[in-house]
């Protein structure tokens, strides 16, 4: 297990300081589209009364050779081949705001500074878009503790949401904020180091409100723990006037191998075995019902359906709108 972290480690560390692999060098295989910078970036829906609104923090990316298990890279390259897709493939990094009422919500915040240069950070510059300053932000839900949901949180030791509730699965806290499991379990030390330094500040300014069971964290927006990624993954779910909205977190990174094959972990899972079956757990209530969903990871604006599928599930973005609506008379 500790093997497996330090590849981690390492895998990250080159992500950070080699920075992503350009599309504009493709392989002899790659005639995909060449990756350009989008800059800010929303996409708003409405659930019920409630408007939800997609920000992007960017894309990263991701060698799947590298980060994914239980999967051959054979398999791996026939399966992002029949989705037009090579390896590296970029993931999205999605935040969502929600306006409910005089609050103005965040599920997640990005990665901030914490990727290095030309990796993310596009967050403030798509609040902005949606017109909103960080002060005006009420409450923070994030869906674990990791650097990519949490980095924004903080600039220079300093709290960009200063006005903020972060609301925390509490094992995440007890987990991430106690740097003796690092030693414990193997994981790797800078995700605890990382959670110490953004946090800290909200601690101080007892900012932090965390949960260990089901919890409504406003009326029509509850948390509920689904454990196995980090130990308090948490899912948010609005409810608005018979429509319903369900954040994952990241149950889901690449859509291309996860979907049909839900089975497939990957190396930032703090139990591989225990995400797996959240995924397939998940996967299957979610195409059953037909519940909409919001992915911190699927390509911008990352809010779709999962549909079961011949093999394993599928995923189906929801429709692009651009237009004013108008009440019927």
């Amino acid at each position: 297990m500790a093997l497996r972290f330090l590849m981690l480690a390492a895998i990250l560390l080159g992500l950070v300081t080699s920075g992503p692999v350009l599309a504009t060098e493709p392989s002899a295989s790659d005639d995909s589209p060449g990756i350009a910078h989008q800059g800010a970036d929303t996409y708003t829906v409405m659930i019920g009364d409630i408007r939800v609104t997609s920000l992007s923090d960017g894309t990263v990316p991701q060698d799947l050779h590298k980060l994914l298990h239980g999967i051959s890279n054979e398999r791996i390259d026939a399966m992002l081949k029949q989705a037009y897709l090579t390896n590296p493939v970029e993931a999205s990094i999605n935040a969502f705001l929600l306006e409910m009422g005089n609050r103005l919500i965040l599920v997640d915040t990005g990665v901030g500074e914490l990727f290095g240069p030309g990796l993310g950070n596009m967050l403030i510059a798509s609040l902005h878009a949606a017109g909103v300053e960080p002060e005006q932000i009420s409450d923070v839900l994030l869906t674990h503790v990791h650097s990519d949901h949490m980095g924004g949180l903080t600039r220079d030791g300093e709290a960009v949401f200063p006005n903020a509730t972060i609301h925390i699965g509490k094992p995440d806290v007890d987990f991430f904020l106690n740097r003796q499991n690092a030693t414990n379990t193997d994981y790797d030390r800078h995700y605890f180091d990382q959670a110490i330094t953004v946090l800290t500040p909200y601690i101080d300014a007892g900012k932090v409100s965390s949960f260990d069971r089901a919890t409504e964290i406003l009326p029509g927006l509850t948390a509920s723990l689904h454990p196995g990624h980090t130990p308090g993954s948490a899912f948010y779910t609005l409810e608005s006037q018979g429509q319903r909205l369900t954040f994952i977190g990241d149950i889901l990174h690449v859509a291309a191998i996860q979907l049909p094959e839900p089975s497939v972990t990957i190396a930032y899972d703090v139990n591989p075995e225990r995400a797996a079956s959240v995924r397939s757990k998940a996967f299957s209530t979610f195409a059953e019902d037909a519940e909409l969903v919001a992915a911190p990871h699927m390509p911008f604006p990352g809010i779709g359906h999962i549909r079961k599928a011949r093999e394993g599930y599928d995923w189906l973005p929801i429709e692009y709108g651009n237009r004013t609506v108008t009440e019927a008379r």
